[in-house]
């Protein structure tokens, strides 16, 4: 089956997330995406041995490509990269800042050296600033950031359970790839992309940023509540189990007083009668959530919100979220064995995907030598 980027030739010098995340995704729509590693390999194969005994975060974010080992400050290895880059529509590279450029591979020398290159530098903070030199980890931009402060309790802040650092930084260096490869459909030209993890989360961040610069106040930690609208978060039920509920207008939040708390002279009481209200008297408000529903079990609950038209979720641990019902899997081979994997979240044309295999350090690296050879 034709995919959208059959015929597309990517070199990514890549190691842990944020790459490998915007590459796999070029793999996944028929791109030919060859891994240069290090002799001893991405340092994210040995994150853990959870998939059959390899690196979860490795079979996520390297499935469809082609491996390759090269030690850059070897002559030969340095002229066989430099050969696969002429040849490449997209270079990709996360090196540690300045790594790149002092190689012999900066974008801009490429560039210069090839006008039609699409090259994405991938960094901690980007190539300018005080901050441009400073290695950069996923839970430390998530500090820098500010996620930290309005992620958690009220007794603290807290990290996000996945590395949304890299990967909104890897989602945005595809969008941008992308841009640029329709770009030079229709000029001819490259394009120099420069994404960091920082820049990514930033542009996450920007509610918070603005409730702060001009509202004067950053939202409050509000751990399994939403900051901004009540109520709109997690409810214990009389059995011990938890339910979201989540009011979004004025007709919901009277649906939820007259049918489902069964109050119906909540709805138009003056500390809650408007959103602001409810959020800003949030506890006295979860207290008369909180009284109704001690008294019925999560399957009452639910059944009255159904009834109601009202929003609501489990909160589900991962087991649970591994069987749930709407969550959709695919196969894909490893050097290991075959794992069954998530789906990638946009489905086209209603097909199932079609992934291709993880690949082993270097597996490629003969094929790849004799195809480039000098």
């Amino acid at each position: 089956m034709t995919k959208a980027l059959d015929g597309i030739l990517v070199v990514s010098i890549e190691q842990a997330v944020a790459a490998p995340y915007a590459a796999s995704r070029l793999a996944d729509a028929g791109a030919r995406v060859i891994k240069i590693e290090r002799p001893d390999g991405d340092f994210a194969r040995g994150y853990d041995r959870a998939a059959r005994n390899q690196s979860a975060y490795f079979v996520w974010l390297n499935r469809g490509k082609e491996s390759i080992a090269l030690d850059f400050k070897a002559p030969d290895d340095q002229a066989l990269l430099h050969r696969l880059i002429s040849d490449a529509d997209v270079f990709i590279q996360n090196l540690a800042p300045g790594a790149a450029a002092r190689a012999g591979f900066g974008s801009s020398d490429l560039r210069r050296e090839f006008p039609r290159l699409i090259t994405c530098d991938i960094s901690g903070y980007g190539d300018s600033g005080p901050y441009r030199d400073m290695r950069a980890y996923d839970l430390l931009v998530q500090a820098e950031s500010g996620l930290c402060e309005v992620t958690g309790t009220p007794d603290g802040p807290g990290r996000v359970g996945v590395s949304v650092c890299d990967i909104a930084c890897g989602m945005a260096s595809h969008a941008a790839i992308l841009e640029a490869l329709y770009h030079r459909e229709r000029t001819g030209q490259g394009r120099a992309i420069n994404a960091s993890l920082f820049a990514g989360m930033a542009d996450w961040m920007t509610v918070p940023y603005l409730q702060e610069v001009y509202g004067g106040k950053a939202p409050e930690r509000a751990g399994l509540h939403h900051p901004s609208i009540a109520p709109y978060g997690a409810y214990k039920s009389g059995d011990g189990k938890e339910v979201v509920i989540a009011i979004q207008n004025q007709r919901e939040w009277r649906r939820l007083c007259d049918d489902v708390l069964q109050k119906p002279g909540l709805a138009d009481h003056s500390d809650f009668h408007e959103n602001v209200a409810r959020v800003a008297n949030r506890p006295a408000l979860d207290r008369e959530v909180d009284a109704v529903f001690a008294t019925l079990t999560r399957d009452e609950i639910v059944a009255r919100l159904l009834d109601a038209k009202i929003a609501h979720g489990a909160v589900n641990n991962v087991a649970d979220f591994a069987a749930h019902p709407q969550l959709q899997k695919v196969e894909v081979e490893t050097p290991e064995g075959t794992v069954v994997m998530i789906a990638p979240p946009a489905r086209i044309n209603d097909t199932d995907p079609q992934l291709g295999p993880v690949p082993a350090l270097d597996e490629h690296g003969a094929s790849i030598r004799a195809e480039f050879a000098a």
